[in-house]
């Protein structure tokens, strides 16, 4: 039903065929089928009346990160749209979480924040998964660091989307070994506008990279 709803073969407005209907659709309990309309009402693909029908809500108005996962993790390929506001999302996300890390971070995280970019950079044309794990360790610290709960959520999220994307993700893996001790140096003394500068050559240069 989530992939009816989000492709559109059930249309906004229109009513979610009942719940004995699903059930024997399905092949499972009224309980089971009640207990799934509740989790597509919480991530507003549909509204749920007491005593009136279950209609289908525009997910682009009502959804939230959650619907992403479902556009990027499906059997078709991701649409240039959707990679292009994944990266553009991960982008400004990343620039003001390394702001932040540069202020707030405690020198214990500016510190880790340089390590493993030094190690992300060693691993450059030598190693790729190792590259992609501390690559992905680094930033993780510098959302961590940055103090903001909701970047460490959508970052969560916009991490799945990123790997249910498989063979782009290699088309966005960090090339410029200086680029990334240059974050690292920079958010390690506390350099804000230093830290802005470089995360967002560095990210934006990935949104550029897919049009």
């Amino acid at each position: 039903m989530r992939g009816d709803i989000i492709s559109g073969r059930l249309e906004v407005g229109s009513a979610v065929p009942s719940e004995r209907v699903l059930a024997e659709e399905f092949g499972v309990n009224r309980h089971a089928v009640r207990e799934a309309l509740k989790r597509l009402e919480q991530a507003g693909l549909v509204r749920i009346t007491h005593g009136g029908a279950t209609r289908v809500l525009d997910w682009r108005d009502t959804g939230g990160l959650e619907v992403l996962l479902d556009l990027m993790g499906g059997s078709t390929v991701p649409t240039p749209e959707m990679v292009r506001s994944v990266l553009e999302m991960r982008a400004s996300i990343g620039v003001d979480a390394a702001r932040h890390c540069a202020v707030r971070a405690t020198p214990e995280q500016r510190g880790q924040v340089r390590e493993l970019a030094e190690q992300s950079a060693a691993q450059l044309g030598v190693n790729d998964e190792m590259l992609d794990l501390s690559f992905a360790a680094m930033w993780h610290v510098i959302v961590t660091g940055s103090g903001n709960i909701a970047y460490r959520l959508a970052l969560n999220s916009l991490l799945k989307a990123m790997l249910a994307y498989g063979d782009n993700a290699s088309q966005i893996r960090p090339t410029d070994p200086e680029a990334i001790r240059a974050l690292g140096d920079a958010i390690a003394r506390g350099d804000e506008a230093a830290s802005v500068e470089v995360a967002r050559r560095m990210l934006e240069a990935d949104v550029h990279a897919f049009g």
